[in-house]
């Protein structure tokens, strides 16, 4: 399979699966647990994307200056700080982490 083939038969399956979304029934999007759901995917989604770029370089787990960071920001979160300053104390955080080691 070439790339081009790999590409267009990614499109069309991006294409149908969101032409499928139209065939849903109103009522089930209506539905309370759909909204819970959908919530909760998304939440897992983002958790699982921070989690790979955190602690993967390749196909290799690794520990560096990334936790730092996400330790950082996500202090910083609890702390309800501004989110500006979050991504700023995060990059700082791995700033000073890649200088000292």
């Amino acid at each position: 399979m070439t790339l081009w083939t790999a590409i267009l038969l990614a499109c069309a399956a991006t294409y149908l699966t969101k032409l499928a979304g139209y065939a849903v029934p109103a009522r089930w999007l209506q539905n309370p647990r759909m909204a819970r759901v959908a919530g909760a995917i998304t939440v897992a989604l983002l958790s699982a994307l921070t989690v790979m770029n955190t602690f993967a370089a390749g196909t290799a787990l690794v520990i560096d200056a990334r936790l730092a960071a996400l330790a950082v920001a996500a202090l910083a979160l609890w702390l309800r700080l501004p989110f500006l300053l979050v991504v700023v104390l995060g990059a700082a955080a791995a700033g000073v982490v890649r200088w000292w080691g």
